[in-house]
């Protein structure tokens, strides 16, 4: 076929199959779920999938809300895997967009499934649990660690926001829990018996407090108090928080933690209990992003009629862990605009904005420029390689 009848079989699929998946992007706002509790969106993303002709397998890499699609072609070319993200805020509900986000990566790997038997490759959908954290939060980690990135070509996504932006840094984080064990004792006939746990959380508190002034610009550091106690005439046995604590880099971020650790050694010594620090999920990466593969996405949605502005400035203060795709394939996770002017993410306004008018129009705006900029790698094998080569040279220089 000539490229430009390709390109239009590709547009007018998705056209085609834009009421189909608005109506998912709805059913899922109306039924948001938590990380590793995404058991409606994950049943219906993954029975769309099957209705699109892919090979589906659920529950993977540990998660019991992941699934993988696959559709590989006869004819030789990229493995190119398009990411979906379908969980829902605590307390909140979609407040991210995620509601839509799986179902634009579906239906851009559908629409350029309809074209792949002729130019060649494999296609890929990997539907990644808990992206905002929680219980066996950021699945995609677990995705890198168990191999579903080996012979994978490209990684592509995009993410409801309130401007067309390229992808962008993040930072690193790591979800830790932090727990002391102490002695029981009553608090006024024998405080001499017991050990206080919640005291040496509390001094962990203030070190880390204390560490805040002694480190760069990039670094956060926030916890919440977990278990402080059962009643105050009880020297608490047993106190936890839970923490984040970001840096810009992963280098960066273990350095941080080393000094974490100590803090959490000099609080036990402090008091004579006993501390232990858990991962509680997936550690998440920086993004490392690819500007040349972002230019391919650029120009496709110029071709639709919108435009890519340009990124701001600086490192983002939040987290994802499509960085930890992106430290191992090239990787784009532009922004695609769905509000109209600037709005706080994880509120009541971006929860509107994720089933409105514009936010679902949003979908196949996505799906196409995603699904073209699929078909320019696979028609085009140098520039493949020279994003591959940017992209080498990215996680290099960190």
């Amino acid at each position: 076929m000539e490229t430009e009848k390709i390109r239009e079989k590709i547009k007018a699929y998705v056209d085609a199959q834009d009421s189909v998946y608005r109506e998912l992007a709805l059913q899922i706002h109306a039924h948001p779920e938590v990380s590793n509790y995404e058991f409606f969106a994950c049943e219906h993303l993954s029975e769309q999938l099957k209705r699109e002709g892919f090979e589906v397998e659920v529950d993977v890499a540990g998660h019991r809300t992941g699934f993988t699609g696959v559709y590989r072609s006869e004819k030789p070319g990229p493995v190119l895997v398009y990411l979906a993200e379908y969980d829902a805020l605590v307390g909140l509900g979609h407040g991210c967009g995620h509601n839509l986000f799986g179902p634009t990566s579906i239906l851009a790997a559908a629409a350029l499934r309809q074209v792949v038997d002729e130019v060649g490759g494999e296609i890929r959908v990997y539907g990644t649990p808990g992206e905002e954290g929680g219980e066996n939060g950021s699945a995609k980690g677990s995705f890198v660690r168990e191999g579903y990135l080996k012979g994978v070509d490209a990684a592509l996504c995009v993410h409801p926001g309130d401007r067309h932006e390229p992808s962008t840094k993040n930072i690193a984080c790591l979800p830790v829990d932090i727990s002391f064990t102490g002695r029981a004792a009553h608090a006024a006939a024998a405080p001499e018996e017991g050990i206080n746990a919640l005291d040496a959380l509390i001094l962990t508190f203030n070190g880390i407090n204390a560490l805040r002034q002694h480190v760069t610009s990039d670094v956060r550091m926030h916890g919440i108090i977990t278990k402080g106690g059962d009643a105050p005439n009880i020297v608490p046995a047993f106190a936890s928080g839970r923490f984040y604590f970001r840096a810009a880099t992963v280098p960066k971020l273990d350095r941080l933690y080393e000094r974490i650790q100590d803090i959490v050694k000099g609080a036990a010594l402090m008091t004579g209990a006993e501390g232990k620090l858990d991962l509680y999920q997936n550690r998440i990466d920086n993004m490392v992003p690819t500007p040349s593969f972002d230019e391919v996405y650029g120009r496709e949605l110029q071709e639709l009629g919108e435009t890519l502005l340009e990124p701001e400035e600086g490192c983002g203060i939040g987290s994802s862990d499509v960085g930890n795709i992106s430290q191992v394939v090239p990787t784009i996770q532009p922004t695609i605009c769905i509000t109209d002017g600037p709005t706080p993410w994880h509120s009541e306004a971006s929860k509107a904005a994720a089933c409105s008018e514009k936010g679902l129009r949003s979908i196949s705006l996505g799906a196409k420029a995603l699904a073209l900029t699929g078909l320019d790698l696979i028609l085009d094998p140098a520039l493949l390689e020279r994003i591959k080569e940017d992209h080498a040279k990215a996680v290099k220089a960190q």
